[in-house]
């Protein structure tokens, strides 16, 4: 392999992972000028928050239903922190699994375990060594840990560090508000989208995973329109939430589970010595 056949492996993997981990943490992010969303590497993604022009969304939700939605969204975000459990699929590209902790009381913090299930991301990572990698969430950025073989190609390095500020400068706008995104990624946020939407019903009650909760469900997004529907307890706390929609590669589903709210978290930096900046890998490529 040529070195730059080498380097530009590295940044492959740097990529798949930057995307692996933002998807698993946030879901289908935010919203670009096309009315689609983009990750840190510029995959699109349906419009979750903001895709409609201000003069055709939907009126701010009132009434009973926006009464019981806000007092979702103010529980779920005192707890202040959860265990997570989700599935992503995003087209042909990415499906993977997450499981973990995570805390939004002082920006996002946490660790979640994220294993590649199928898509071309996954193929690729898999020929490279890696199935599975541990994600550490800290208020300024977040690290991935690789495998030996990609330690092989950077010095005997297994982590990659991520700063969100560096991720907003990407070339072509891809990184876009991603700081925002990570910071204010809290489970609430789907509540939020409901919010937002025109058609917010309550579908009724329901067991989810042994729990009496109840089913909302609603429409957000203009251009591309996606579907988000929640679980909540009898304490106002989310349970479980599916948002779906499409991407450039097919249909986006990511389904989230909610446990043990308030339970402690924790995310060590990596040692520096073990660790290899994004931003420097990137720019490696054109070296």
């Amino acid at each position: 392999m040529t070195g730059t056949t080498a380097r530009r492996t590295v940044v492959s993997i740097a990529v798949s992972a930057a995307l692996a981990c933002f998807t698993a943490c946030t879901g289908p992010g935010g919203s670009d000028d096309s009315g689609g969303t983009t990750g840190p590497t510029g995959s699109t993604a349906p419009s979750a928050s903001a895709s409609a022009a201000p003069s055709s969304r939907p009126p701010a939700l009132t009434g009973a239903s926006a009464d019981a939605l806000r007092a979702v969204e103010r529980a779920t975000g005192r707890a202040g922190s959860a265990r997570v459990e989700s599935t992503t699929v995003m087209g042909r590209e990415l499906s993977l699994e997450a499981a973990g902790a995570l805390g939004w009381d002082d920006g996002l913090t946490g660790t979640l375990t994220i294993t590649y299930t199928g898509g071309t991301t996954a193929e690729t990572m898999r020929r490279l060594g890696t199935t599975a990698m541990e994600a550490r969430y800290l208020p300024d950025a977040y690290y991935a840990r690789m495998g030996d073989e990609f330690a092989e190609r950077v010095g005997g390095r297994h982590w990659i560090k991520y700063v969100y500020e560096d991720l907003e400068d990407l070339g072509g706008g891809a990184g876009a508000g991603f700081a925002d995104q990570m910071r204010n990624t809290t489970p609430n946020q789907a509540v939020k989208l409901l919010l937002s939407a025109g058609d917010v019903r309550r579908v009724g009650a329901e067991t989810t995973r042994g729990r009496r909760t109840t089913h909302w469900s609603g429409t957000v997004g203009g251009a591309t329109e996606q579907t988000v529907d929640i679980w909540v307890d009898d304490r106002n706390l989310l349970v479980k939430k599916v948002e779906r929609g499409r991407t450039k590669t097919g249909e986006l589903t990511q389904t989230a589970y909610y446990s043990d709210y308030g339970v402690p978290v924790s995310a060590a930096r990596p040692p520096a010595a073990d660790t290899a900046d994004f931003k420097e890998l990137l720019a490696s490529q054109g070296s």
